[in-house]
């Protein structure tokens, strides 16, 4: 059998080795990641998300725009839109749609004309 003396340090050396190890993990305590930004990452994609669906429902809201294949996509209030188009005319009414949403920072026009 361990006699008193012998369990006592062993109980010593176990809380010296112990110790410090709780005091390191108890340092690296969790906190919520702050972002640079106000609004926070997932705020910003679902202000994009939400600025591309009212892009997108104003497109369709044209008679003359609402048959054609274009795609929008957004980025921190810039949308993109991308597609083929039949003329001049229904770019220029796109971007002119697109920038008249509001929360619209600017358009990029990549709507190209249909080979005929």
């Amino acid at each position: 059998m361990h006699s008193t003396p012998f369990i006592q340090s062993r109980f010593l050396i176990v809380a010296a080795l112990a110790l410090p190890a709780f005091a390191f993990t108890a340092g690296c305590k969790s906190t919520p990641a702050t972002s640079a930004n106000t609004n926070g990452g997932s705020d910003i994609a679902t202000d994009d998300a939400a600025l591309a669906a009212r892009v997108k429902a104003a497109l369709v809201a044209d008679p003359a725009l609402k048959v054609l294949p274009m795609s929008v996509a957004t980025y921190r209030g810039v949308v993109q839109l991308s597609g083929y188009v039949d003329s001049e005319v229904q770019i220029q009414k796109a971007l002119a749609v697109a920038r008249g949403v509001p929360g619209v920072q600017s358009v990029s026009n990549e709507l190209h004309l249909r080979p005929q």
